[in-house]
């Protein structure tokens, strides 16, 4: 029971069931795909490997970061053969895009919590996002092996946070396989089967994709209706470009060939498209021949949150990033960036992220899989800015706002935040909101042990590590799910750094008036460590317009140039130090400062 060989099966749609794994970060979402694909023959392993997070950097943080699809081969108790597409999708916020684009291909969703955890606001975020798309929600219990697993209390959870009924919630231990099999039948019995469209037109969405450098790009598609084998031609419908299919397959979990793809299917499409920028995630695939087939409807765009610039150490690797950005761009169609030049740094790239973390994995796969040396500036999100002449600007870069006198005011992002934590916890964690500028709206008791509380914040404050802080205050246990809710005019101000005179844009930002001289000073006190001693002093400032706020000075080196006078008249010596010092202010006249990359790298951790 539950295992057939590992060949495509030509089955009819009534025994297909399409279906993703959702959670919050660390429930075990990984560690239950693993076991699935064990108890169904599809792999072997020793029982602890991470099968699908296949990444190193994944492995190394113990977080999935890329949504997995992979086809399982079923037999069912009734001895029916059933073919299993299965999506494993990250838990952690800043890769909800993978999560969405997971549930757009799936007709299921299997809903994992923690027995010694409970429902988390990633969960009830989730939860929401599964409900919208119409899915069929499958809740699961896992680490029931736990001693401290909290079975009654999780039932209870589901029902009082997510409206979901106890009774249909299965018990499972990924770790030691328990309940898996269970699991399996309820999603063939629970799980609708995809809709038979075969006669109809072809309209496949791409919900993913990956560059292979000899077959170029590599479209991971749902098909809703119609079929694809080599050999048909295909429109991709937003750019009307029209190619032939030379592969289509499966995932098994390695990409495997097959002869034909059909309604309902989850594989992926190879045409030999070299060019990155013509297909894009999201996109609908269509037949040239009904070329008035409309788009897969209600794909979710993600907006950035978080942007910083991304340039080469050496200049001259310019081009070698821009074709490295490209191609990470449609492995992860979250990020999105334009050109600019920065008088510090030479020419880069404005990359938008979705949060820290993404902006985090994103740098450190760049450097790893694209063999790119990278310096990135501060991180800052976008303001609108409405100038004294009526203008409303959206602007992401603090380099690039008016002058203050022609600044009306500044509007800056906000986002509601959803903090689930136990109770014991409250005061830390409101103490820390509080501080970071939060408005509360609303505290409620789901049951005698948890609270959630609901707070306002400006998304700067939450990108500047209040993630980090806010595990540490509550030592682990609090977990938080946001969303974009508009913006809001606030007091703020832009500050500029200058080195020597010289205005220096990557190290400008944007602060409310109350912080500008605290964070001014600590910045050009870090500076003042980190750029090297000239031969003449260099005055370090942080400036609201023309207000100086915050100033050090890096004291100059000095020559002994009286070292060579032994005795003599003192009017000699007088001579000689009258030379340097014009010398000096000569020097200070034409000399130029370098900032060194060290300083800007060690910047990026100047919250911590």
């Amino acid at each position: 029971m539950g295992t057939v060989p590992i060949t495509v099966v030509d089955i009819t749609m009534r025994r297909v069931r399409n279906f993703c794994i959702i959670a919050h970060i660390d429930h075990g979402k990984s560690s239950l795909a693993d076991r699935i694909l064990e108890l169904t023959g599809v792999i072997h392993t020793s029982g602890m490997e991470q099968v699908l997070d296949s990444m190193e950097l994944e492995r190394e943080r113990g977080i999935t970061i890329k949504a997995k699809p992979v086809r399982i081969p079923y037999r069912s108790k009734s001895g029916q053969d059933y073919v299993l597409n299965l999506i494993d999708t990250p838990g952690h916020i800043d890769f909800n895009y993978e999560v969405s684009r997971s549930l757009k291909a799936c007709e299921g969703a299997v809903l994992l919590v923690d027995a010694s955890q409970g429902v988390e606001a990633q969960t009830i975020g989730n939860a929401y996002f599964a409900v919208d798309a119409g899915l069929e929600i499958i809740p699961v219990i896992n680490k029931i092996d736990l001693p401290n697993a909290m079975i009654d209390e999780c039932r209870l959870q589901f029902e009082e946070l997510l409206g979901l009924s106890a009774m249909d919630a299965l018990l499972v231990s990924a770790k030691e396989g328990t309940g898996v099999l269970e699991l399996l039948e309820a999603i063939v019995a629970r799980i609708p089967p995809p809709k038979d469209d075969l006669d109809a037109p072809l309209s496949c969405l791409i919900f993913d994709s990956h560059y292979d450098a000899y077959r170029g790009v590599i479209a991971h598609v749902r098909l809703f209706s119609g079929s694809l084998a080599p050999g048909d031609r295909i429109t991709v419908k937003s750019t009307g470009k029209t190619y032939e299919v030379n592969e289509v397959g499966c995932f098994t979990p390695q990409e495997t060939p097959v002869e034909r793809l059909v309604a309902g299917d989850v594989g992926y499409v190879g045409a030999m498209i070299r060019d990155v920028a013509d297909i894009s995630v999201g996109d609908t695939i269509i037949s040239p021949q009904h070329p008035e087939t409309p788009a897969v409807p209600g794909f979710r765009k993600l907006q950035p949150m978080v942007f910083c610039g991304l340039y080469p150490i050496n200049t001259s690797d310019y081009e070698k990033l821009q074709v490295a950005l490209e191609k990470f761009q449609l492995n992860d169609s979250a990020i999105v960036y334009e050109k600019e030049s920065s008088a510090a740094l030479g020419h880069g790239f404005r990359v938008g992220f979705l949060g820290m973390l993404h902006m985090e994995i994103t740098i450190e796969r760049l450097r790893r899989e694209y063999e790119q040396d990278l310096i990135a500036t501060m991180p800052s999100v976008a303001y609108k800015v409405v100038t004294t002449r009526g203008e409303t600007l959206l602007i992401d870069n603090p380099s690039k706002f008016p002058k203050p006198q022609e600044i009306d005011h500044i509007e800056e992002p906000m986002i509601r935040a959803h903090i689930v934590m136990p109770a014991e916890h409250v005061g830390p964690v409101m103490e820390l909101s509080n501080n970071r500028r939060g408005t509360l709206v609303s505290m409620e008791h789901p049951d005698t042990r948890r609270v959630v509380l609901v707070y306002d914040f400006p998304l700067v404050e939450v990108i500047a590590n209040y993630y980090d802080r806010l595990k540490s205050v509550s030592r682990g246990y609090a977990s938080m799910d946001y969303e974009f809710i508009g913006y809001r005019e606030g007091d703020l101000v832009k500050v500029d750094i200058l080195v020597n005179g010289e205005l220096v844009d990557a190290f400008s930002y944007i602060a409310t008036r109350e912080s500008a001289v605290p964070r001014g000073r600590a910045l050009v006190q870090k500076l003042r460590k980190l750029i090297p001693r000239q031969q003449f002093k260099v005055p370090l400032q942080a400036a609201i317009g023309g207000n100086v706020i915050a100033r050090e000075d890096i004291a100059p080196m000095r020559k002994d140039v009286l070292a060579k006078c032994y005795g003599g008249d003192v009017t000699r010596k007088r001579k000689l130090l009258e030379k340097q010092r014009e010398g000096k202010k000569r020097m200070k006249m034409v000399g130029a400062v370098e900032v060194p990359q060290e300083a800007f790298l060690s910047l990026l951790r100047l919250e911590d």
